[in-house]
């Protein structure tokens, strides 16, 4: 079997000799070097890896691919670590550059396989350049994301961090825990892809009005009792609580910057679990400061690489305006967890492996079911 998949797989990588002669004779020794012994598996290089992710990598491999766990994040001083992988499977903080790319071009990578929706991380014309194609996971859990937005802003109206601290030290006190209901605030929510929409699904179940904004407006989806669109402006000036439900680009960038800020609802909450890169934080701290914003839940923040998914316990934390932000005592911070579920490590593990199985199958491009284009 392995040797008719690196038969197939020659005859696919002819097509292109004319286009890309040293790609070509690059991925030909490698795969000749896998065909050799049917009894290796092709290599699939897993940057920044952690246990729950092999665990659930493990699970759904089911022996197809060797997983390399490679701890490190993708630079240009470890992308020698995937040599002799097929593919070299990423996270939202690995950069992967031009050249990152370059350096995983050079080795032999031909596919890179993000595990994550967002791809703002990835230099798509370099892999372009390189012939290296790029996939996600469009869609692992939004449901994970969703209920992980909902669990910030629950304990931030209702203070349940600082009760559980007050409480471990004896303190069962319930001055300054007062909250509100729920029931009949209006929620912003900014972006209505599948995660957007679960979220309004559960605001909705708390008897919540929703105001939304999308580039791309679903008008079916408008017609619930207690959704509508609106402009961000509007959204900005209704809504008692906003979360960020859209992709980072160069659109994006700060989305929620001073000046929207200072339109938005004196007090609102604001919860962010999409990219930290959505908001500017010294802005937000501003609006803390001031007591614009009344609370702020991020499970992101934009200069997290190096910081989130690492102990630091034992460290000083050198980012002065992360320290800032998390010294306040209506903000709470997660380390980019909204996706930790057991259901969506599942989804990720299957949906990346199939795609590398893809590819081993001679797809390219956009025949590629997950593709990044």
């Amino acid at each position: 079997m392995q040797h008719n998949l690196a038969a197939a797989l020659l005859d696919r990588l002819r097509t292109i000799e004319a286009g890309d002669p040293a790609r070509f004779e690059r991925l030909r020794s490698a795969i000749e070097s896998d065909g050799r012994d049917a009894a290796e598996p092709p290599t699939i290089a897993v940057f920044d890896a952690k246990a729950f992710d092999l665990d659930a990598f493990e699970e759904a491999n089911g022996g197809r691919f060797q997983l390399k766990r490679i701890k490190d994040t993708l630079s240009t001083q470890t992308a020698g670590a995937a040599a002799g992988a097929v593919a070299a499977c990423i996270f939202v903080n690995d950069r992967c550059d031009a050249a990152e790319v370059q350096a995983l071009a050079s080795v032999g990578v031909g596919l890179i396989a993000l595990r994550c929706a967002g791809y703002n991380n990835v230099d798509l014309q370099a892999c372009a350049d390189h012939g290296i194609d790029v996939v996600r996971v469009p869609a692992y859990s939004p449901h994970a994301v969703a209920e992980h937005t909902i669990a910030l802003a629950l304990m931030l109206n209702r203070h349940l961090h600082i009760a559980y601290l007050r409480n471990r030290t004896g303190a069962f006190t319930l001055d300054g825990l007062t909250g509100f209901d729920m029931h009949g605030k209006t929620v912003g929510v900014i972006g209505t892809g599948q995660i957007g929409r679960c979220v309004i699904d559960a605001v909705l179940g708390f008897g919540c009005r929703v105001v939304a904004f999308d580039a791309y407006p679903n008008e079916a989806f408008a017609q619930q009792p207690n959704v509508e669109y609106a402009s961000l402006d509007a959204l900005l000036a209704q809504s008692d609580i906003v979360s960020l439900h859209v992709p980072l680009m160069e659109a994006t960038h700060h989305l929620i910057d001073h000046d929207a800020i200072e339109k938005m609802k004196p007090g609102a909450m604001l919860i962010n679990t999409s990219r930290g890169g959505l908001i500017d934080t010294r802005a937000l701290i501003d609006g803390l400061k001031s007591g614009r914003i009344g609370a702020a839940g991020l499970d992101v923040y934009e200069e997290e690489a190096g910081i989130f998914f690492r102990d630091l316990s034992s460290q000083v934390l050198t980012d002065d305006v992360l320290a800032r932000l998390m010294s306040f005592n209506n903000v709470v911070v997660t380390s980019h967890q909204a996706f930790l579920t057991r259901e969506a490590l599942t989804a990720i593990a299957e949906t990346t492996l199939a795609s590398v199985a893809e590819y081993l199958a001679g797809r390219r491009g956009d025949e590629l079911t997950h593709r990044v284009s």
